[in-house]
């Protein structure tokens, strides 16, 4: 029986052993590839982190300056990409989570979501562009935002649904007992306990928008001065990036290794607070 029970012992921490490995060189494999990013975009972006950078208009060819207007440009229609999307992603996760739970309107919207979830951003800057900017008949930063705003919306969407799905049902039921109204129990009670995973998705969101060019060319376009009217083109890191890396002047390159390399650290960043969230709420549970 002893040696039954070695043999067993043995091959469990055999398997063990195998996953382990495994575990730690699919870790090591995509460190490779964040390290592998970080280092190319600084090697070939460091002639243009400077000052400069940061409070100098994009340059014509030939000239140096820095990337203020793209900056802020980025900053202003994300931020309003995330007033737009965020309210209406946290108001449609709490109806299917608290009112649609098992009903087939919420599973047809799930899917729906879903499929807006995976969509490419291209075409939802095709959409934004026959539905806002023809009619306007010129380029906006509202046109932009309003296309990153339909990015972070299911993304908020879903995280809003499975943050409430895993609020204890018993915490409705305590709350409901008392004579607390449904909105109240929604309110006072659901979204406190769901916070930290809906802060974690919005995170998230920010994060995924901050790098979208492909929308942004259909819609926002870009502009070479400081510009803060959303009614007309409005520069951003991504498409700047893009523009500049295609051209065949050397500073505009150092440029777009400069930007790409700020856009990957301002996403890392934001990971990295997703994450810290994510964690500080498992051990507040614990």
């Amino acid at each position: 029986m002893s040696a039954i029970a070695e043999k067993l012992y043995r091959r469990r921490r055999l398997k063990n052993s195998i996953a382990l490995v495994m575990a730690s060189a699919a870790t090591l494999f995509g460190l490779f590839w964040l390290v592998w990013i970080l280092w190319t975009t600084l090697v070939n972006g460091i002639g243009a982190l400077k000052p400069e950078l940061f409070y100098q208009m994009t340059p014509p060819p030939g000239e140096d300056g820095g990337l203020a207007n793209a900056f802020f440009g980025s900053m202003l229609m994300s931020i309003l990409a995330i007033l737009m999307g965020t309210p209406v992603g946290i108001l449609a996760g709490t109806f299917l989570a608290e009112y649609a739970r098992r009903s087939y309107l919420g599973e047809a919207i799930r899917f729906i979501n879903d499929i807006l979830l995976s969509a490419p951003s291209i075409v939802l800057g095709l959409f934004v562009y026959t539905l806002v900017v023809r009619p306007m008949g010129h380029f906006s930063g509202f046109a932009g935002a309003i296309t990153l705003a339909l990015i972070v919306l299911p993304v908020v969407v879903r995280t809003t649904d499975e943050m409430l799905k895993l609020v204890p049902s018993q915490m409705r039921e305590a709350a409901l007992s008392l004579g607390v109204p449904q909105w109240k129990v929604t309110v006072q009670v659901l979204y406190r306990s769901a916070l930290p995973g809906i802060v974690t998705g919005i995170l998230l969101a920010l994060a995924r928008i901050s790098g979208e060019t492909a929308p942004l060319l259909f819609t926002a376009l870009n502009n070479q001065f400081w510009s803060h009217d959303l009614s007309g083109p409005l520069a951003s890191v991504p498409v700047v990036v893009f523009q500049y890396a295609m051209s065949p002047y050397d500073t505009w390159h150092e440029l777009a290794w400069a930007g790409a390399f700020m856009v990957t650290v301002f996403v890392l960043c934001i990971s990295l607070i997703a994450r810290a969230i994510i964690a500080r709420r498992k051990v507040a549970n614990d």
